[in-house]
């Protein structure tokens, strides 16, 4: 009697689970595009959406009410010249990292944070590598502007930006001050506006639309 009930559980669960899988309808990222694929470092890394319809938001990101000062909402316009991108513009910009060397996707939040989940090909500079008030010298600055921004700079300190990356900059969302921090301490230092990009959606706009995620190495 207790097999027969156990392999009538088991028939009830597996004609629920065909029957969701007969309903459930394909989420892709566009009508047209179901996932985008690109390489990096010879490192082959695919994006798409989570195909479960009732989906809920990992509850990393689900709080609202962060309190405000410090987590304000910012801007559409975070500064003059730096174009402000949705999550389309940035996958496009991923697409092209394993071909164009002269382009950064960056992670701009702190490694307890990238530890959680990142986009795949971004790399982590948390905002605080680039802050002196949270301790960076002048030198771990530099080391980083020109290590791997490629920017120059001359023996009688002027910067020179012209073959500086473009940079494509993300934190945790709307209300994260992690990315524009870094955009700000670049612009001040003289990098150009139109070599920087900020998605503002960040990481909680990825989550609530179901976009996946990978692990930092």
């Amino acid at each position: 009697m207790k097999t027969i009930k156990i392999l009538a559980t088991a028939l009830v669960a597996f004609a629920c689970f065909v029957s969701f899988s007969a309903t459930a309808k394909p989420v892709n990222i566009t009508p047209d595009v179901a996932s985008v694929e690109f390489t990096v470092d010879g490192k082959k890394f695919t994006i798409n959406r989570n195909q479960d319809n009732a989906n809920l938001i990992d509850s990393n990101y689900a709080k609202t009410s962060r309190p405000c000062p410090p987590f304000c909402i910012r801007p559409i316009v975070l500064a003059p010249g730096v174009e402000t991108i949705g999550e389309l513009e940035l996958l496009e910009y991923l697409k092209k990292l394993g071909t164009d060397k002269n382009l950064m996707v960056i992670d701009s939040r702190t490694p307890d944070w990238v530890a959680r989940g990142t986009i795949a090909g971004a790399v982590n500079i948390p905002w605080t590598g680039l802050d002196a008030k949270k301790g960076a010298t002048e030198l771990d600055i530099e080391l980083i502007v020109i290590d791997e921004f490629g920017a120059e700079k001359s023996d009688d300190g002027k910067w020179d930006f012209s073959n500086a990356k473009t940079l494509v900059l993300f934190c945790n969302g709307m209300w994260c001050g992690q990315s524009p921090r870094n955009i700000n301490t670049l612009l001040s230092m003289g990098y150009p506006a139109e070599k920087l990009k900020w998605y503002r959606g960040g990481m909680q706009t990825w989550h609530v639309l179901g976009l996946s995620t990978v692990m930092p190495n």
